[in-house]
């Protein structure tokens, strides 16, 4: 008795310490994955995933085992076309349901979605609720069962529809807190009238606008909402950004060039660090990224030169007099210096805007035809 009595009070009290983590997730979102993973362990599922929409924006998560067909799966838009999802929210059904539950065998068996984009993946069943929100946005907690284990038993069924209550309450408060933050930072972007995005410390996207998500020239889109570059010199210097910007003692690259494609004029990409109390808008992010086109017909002035490249003094002085015609020997011949701490300055100059030759630095800040380096 005393056996089977401590046995109901171990049970209790990792089902409470369930429920609360459950509802830490309320206000930090980026535990939800480690939760997810502990309610798969419920019922033998490889992995869970929430996902939270509205007519704006579409923002998910998932434990790390099944990240990765949850990131093709939002990349490529399966979602929009996903007749398992559709059915689930026709339902209106106040709990979890299964695959049989929503088709037939051979239904699932004819279906493109389980047969070439699940079963090749080692998925294929799964339980999942709907939760439409008087707010206007849908919420839906998944959870896939590798193919070859076959279809949830019903015990993990009924186990997530006792704790439906919690995780709809704390799935609602997490996704409307991040959905109203992403909507705010989107409008925010959107109102500076150039290509622009929001990216956390890894380099990932959190939110962009319309000017920088329409740009397949400059900009090249990656699995799991990350990017890079086209130009390889401006790709390395944005991964030097981004790495600096963890590191409070490191002082980020924050503006560099970034050559198209195509002869023309280029852009600038500024990285802008958010500090402080910007960061209650623009959550976990860690910089805004800016792309400004390059159209000054001449020199620009020292100040502005500098402030883009964060140069020295000096080096500023030594490129706007390379932009203004002026060659390295007649640079040091008006400044009073050496020809090799005129070149030692361009050094400085080329490494801080990622241009390889002299050339380079002078089309940059003419808004000339760059030249490319060669690779």
């Amino acid at each position: 008795m005393c056996i089977e009595k401590r046995k109901i009070d171990v049970g209790r009290r990792m089902n409470d310490n369930l429920i609360d983590r459950i509802y830490e997730c309320s206000f930090a979102p980026e535990l939800w994955p480690g939760v997810l993973e502990d309610l798969t362990r419920l019922g033998g599922a490889r992995g869970g995933s929430l996902f939270a929409d509205n007519r704006h924006l579409f923002l998910w998560t998932a434990s790390e085992r099944i990240r990765e067909p949850v990131s093709l799966y939002v990349q490529h838009r399966l979602w929009k076309a996903d007749e398992r999802r559709e059915r689930l929210f026709r339902a209106r059904h106040q709990g979890f349901m299964t695959d049989l539950d929503l088709f037939t065998p051979k239904e699932m068996d004819e279906d493109p979605f389980y047969t070439q984009f699940l079963r090749p993946r080692g998925c294929g069943w799964a339980v999942a609720t709907a939760l439409p929100m008087p707010t206007g946005d849908n919420l839906l907690l998944h959870f896939e069962r590798s193919f070859k284990d076959g279809p949830p038993e019903r015990k993990f069924v009924d186990r997530l529809d006792e704790l439906r209550p919690h995780l709809a309450r704390s799935a609602f408060m997490s996704a409307r807190l991040q959905l109203e933050r992403a909507q705010v930072a989107s409008e925010t972007l959107a109102l500076l009238g150039l290509p622009a995005l929001v990216l956390n410390e890894k380099g990932r996207a959190l939110a962009a606008n319309e000017l920088i998500e329409r740009d397949d020239e400059w900009m090249r889109w990656r699995a799991d909402d990350y990017f890079s570059f086209a130009d390889a010199c401006a790709e390395k210097l944005l991964r030097e950004s981004i790495a600096a910007l963890a590191m409070t003692e490191a002082q980020p690259i924050r503006s560099f060039p970034l050559r198209g494609p195509e002869p023309g004029p280029g852009k600038i990409a500024h990285i802008v660090p958010i500090r402080r109390s910007a960061r209650d808008i623009f959550v976990r992010c860690a910089a805004v990224l800016v792309l400004t086109p390059v159209v000054a017909p001449a020199a620009p002035p020292v100040e502005l030169v500098r402030s883009l490249f964060d140069l020295t003094p000096a080096e500023a002085r030594v490129a706007r007099s390379l932009a203004s015609g002026d060659t390295v020997e007649e640079v040091a011949a008006k400044s009073g210096v050496s020809h090799n701490t005129v070149r030692t300055q361009l050094r400085g100059v080329m490494d801080k805007t990622g241009c390889g030759r002299q050339a380079e630095v002078v089309a940059l800040l003419t808004g000339l035809t760059p030249f490319r380096v060669p690779m």
